[in-house]
């Protein structure tokens, strides 16, 4: 089954389960909340930096996601060993684990030590080897305050078992399930989206969702089974106070004309609807006029050459 990595993914970037740089030891040298990317360096994590008696003027970070560029992602001296760089997690695309350092003053390469749980050996161009750090960005993160809960019933007298999907490119080893009374479980926050998953039982039995009847066939004559992530969204029309009926029509209800009819709260027209993620293409039906939504600048014309207007949900 290592194989069903060759599966494409959509790249809706998210994360792992990072630590926090307030520690002493910053361990991956970055940490994420939200939708930024914090850089950290302390000063007392790099032996070579801090003894070789030079003084510390900047801090850059360098690596993959600006083509190791030496000077240009300045990091901001909080204090005379910390420094920090916030990057928006829009600035990394197309790859899900970025190899990156710490460079001081342009000049001086900071060396991650053994003991850095996510810095890795590997070749420069030149041919000699350097301690690196892996920035890893997958579409989910593990967490007790997650989104979706993956339950799995039964399997007692298993030693191991691991959830794995195309929301982290079909690792087998990252999402490692807690055991629970009648089974075992693990919570993700995920990002609106169609994934495909399975679970792994102690490292060679790999289980579709017992209890998800929702499944698809694989490359390998197989099943994955299928979860539909989906987010809240508000639609409102603030205009139009004197119309009797307003409707939202869009390619999520096949552009019925009368099933989503809004209510009005405080002088809006309001509707509230899950969709998946994605782009949809919606408009708003007033007393039977069709329109766009007024106050929603992003418009697409579809296959049919009429206007509509698009919601993004990410």
């Amino acid at each position: 089954m290592k194989t069903q990595q060759k599966y494409s993914l959509f790249l809706f970037i998210f994360i792992i389960s990072l630590s926090s740089f307030s520690q002493s030891k910053t361990k991956k040298g970055y940490d994420i909340k939200g939708e930024e990317v914090t850089f950290i360096f302390n000063l007392k994590d790099y032996p070579n930096i801090e003894n070789n008696g030079d003084s510390v003027d900047d801090v850059f970070v360098s690596g993959e996601f600006n083509n190791w560029a030496k000077d240009q992602w300045r990091m901001t001296k909080l204090n005379d060993t910390l420094y920090t760089l916030k990057k928006d997690l829009s600035d990394f695309t197309t790859d899900f684990d970025w190899e990156f350092k710490f460079i001081v003053n342009s000049e001086h390469w900071a060396e991650p030590t053994s003991d850095f749980k996510n810095a890795t050996d590997a070749m420069s161009d030149q041919g000699w080897y350097y301690g690196v750090y892996n920035l890893k960005l997958y579409s989910a993160f593990a967490t007790d305050y997650g989104n979706i809960t993956f339950r799995l019933k039964g399997y007692e007298n298993a030693k191991k078992v691991i959830l794995s999907g195309t929301f982290n490119r079909w690792d087998e080893t990252g999402f490692k399930m807690k055991r629970t009374e009648d089974g075992w479980k693990v919570t993700l926050q995920l990002r609106p989206d169609i994934y495909q998953y399975k679970f792994i039982i102690d490292g060679n039995f790999w289980l579709t969702d017992p209890q998800n009847p929702s499944k698809t066939e694989n490359e390998f004559g197989g099943y994955n089974s299928v979860i539909d992530v989906q987010k809240n969204v508000k639609f409102r029309l603030c205009d139009y106070q004197d119309a009797e009926i307003v409707i939202l029509s869009g390619d999520f209800n096949n552009w019925s004309e009368h099933e989503f009819e809004m209510q009005k709260v405080d002088g809006c027209w309001i509707y509230n609807q899950r969709l998946s993620g994605g782009k949809h293409h919606y408009k708003f039906i007033v007393d039977g006029e069709w329109i766009t939504d007024p106050i929603n600048t992003v418009k697409e014309y579809d296959d049919e050459g009429n206007i509509n207007s698009v919601c993004m949900v990410k």
